[in-house]
């Protein structure tokens, strides 16, 4: 019965205030990357949020990487504060750890990185470009139960990324209807929005690297990226049920492929496949 709720009407699920997903990235035609993401707000007075992701398949073996991307925090309200964010990324077997560490009041606290075989290294940075900022999860996380309540996909905020201060803003586009496929389970309404991000302070290049280099050649065709938020579960937070990103090498579609909780799973047939 979950199952055919979920994907033929976009009913939200029975929830334990654990929301568990997995997405997969096709390009081509081909699963490039696997990512995992869990919700956590079991705790009413706590909020988590993971985020596993990783190269696949042949890209796997071309450029070998995996991250992951975890934050913890309080809920105060309608506000959530991060208390720690970490971030996790493996480039042929090399890591390197950041954790952000914040204050309950709203404060930036330090920043530790452990670069591999490195010591471990505590940064004091400075104020200009922490100070009102958040952490990109917590960021999307607010937009996502602002969708939940009824609200429109829609929100900005200052994020801190360990060198940077910038912007993290969801527009707006429409609500539409999904439908399920072999790759993707969810079929019902959703909320539709773009995310940008715009540089504020810190060491930016002049030449836009990494995600703003995607962003902006998105943009130059037409096509911002985009993402599809819909209520699975019916006590928490929205969750991202579709993504679109172009490039200048193609268009990557990331698709809720497997999602679990209350005990109850459902995965799209493509995945069984495999």
């Amino acid at each position: 019965m979950f199952a055919l709720a979920l994907c033929t009407s976009g009913n939200a699920a029975a929830s334990d205030g654990v929301q568990k997903m997995i997405y997969d990235v096709y390009a081509g035609g081909f699963r490039v990357v696997q990512a995992d993401v869990t919700i956590d707000y079991s705790d009413p007075r706590h909020y988590g949020l993971f985020m596993g992701a990783a190269t696949y398949g042949f890209l796997g073996k071309l450029a070998p990487w995996h991250g992951t991307f975890e934050t913890s925090g309080w809920i105060l309200g309608d506000r959530l504060q991060p208390q720690l964010h970490r971030s996790s990324a493996t480039w042929r077997g090399e890591e390197e750890i950041k954790s952000y560490n914040y204050t309950k009041k709203g404060g930036f606290k330090n920043l530790v990185i452990k670069d591999h075989d490195k010591p471990e290294e505590v940064q004091e940075i400075e104020s200009d470009l922490t100070d009102g900022t958040t952490d990109a999860l917590t960021a999307a996380l607010s937009v996502f139960n602002t969708v939940a309540n009824g609200g429109d996909c829609t929100g900005t905020s200052e994020v801190f990324d360990g060198e940077r201060r910038f912007e993290q803003i969801f527009t707006h586009v429409k609500r539409t209807e999904l439908s399920a496929s072999k790759y993707n389970i969810y079929g019902g309404p959703a909320v539709e929005c773009t995310v940008e991000i715009k540089p504020v302070a810190g060491g930016w290049s002049e030449k836009p690297r990494g995600w703003l280099s995607i962003q902006e050649q998105g943009r130059d065709r037409g096509m911002m990226p985009t993402v599809w938020l819909a209520n699975v579960s019916d006590d928490g937070p929205a969750v991202p049920v579709k993504i679109r990103v172009k490039t200048a090498y193609g268009t990557l579609f990331m698709h809720l492929a497997q999602y679990e909780t209350g005990g109850n799973m459902v995965v799209a047939e493509k995945r069984q496949d495999n």
